[in-house]
């Protein structure tokens, strides 16, 4: 598959959020420099290719409006954020 040119950074957000980069690396090219991940970014991104199963949740639109604006923000997904504060959520909730 060939990664689409995209017209926006919002756009771009919004389909990797919905796809997986391995499903295109037919479409990458090697780089010589080796790069250097964060704790914290490495098990964002070995997260990201665990098993997720759909959900359907009915939310205020104004606070779908509020995400969305931080999400803007913060150059994100507003799912992807909200994701994200649910695990932050259950995280400090079973901390023992």
């Amino acid at each position: 598959m060939k990664i689409p040119k995209f017209q926006s950074e919002k756009e771009e957000i919004e389909f990797w959020e919905t796809h997986s980069l391995s499903d295109y690396l037919d479409d990458t090219e090697d780089v010589a420099e080796a790069i250097e991940l964060s704790d914290a970014l490495r098990k964002r991104i070995l997260a990201r290719g665990q098993k997720k199963r759909l959900l359907t949740l009915r939310l205020d639109e104004d606070l779908i409006d509020r995400t969305k604006k931080v999400a803007r923000k913060k150059a994100i997904g507003y799912q992807t954020l909200m994701r994200l504060w649910i695990a932050e959520g259950l995280n400090k909730e079973t901390r023992h």
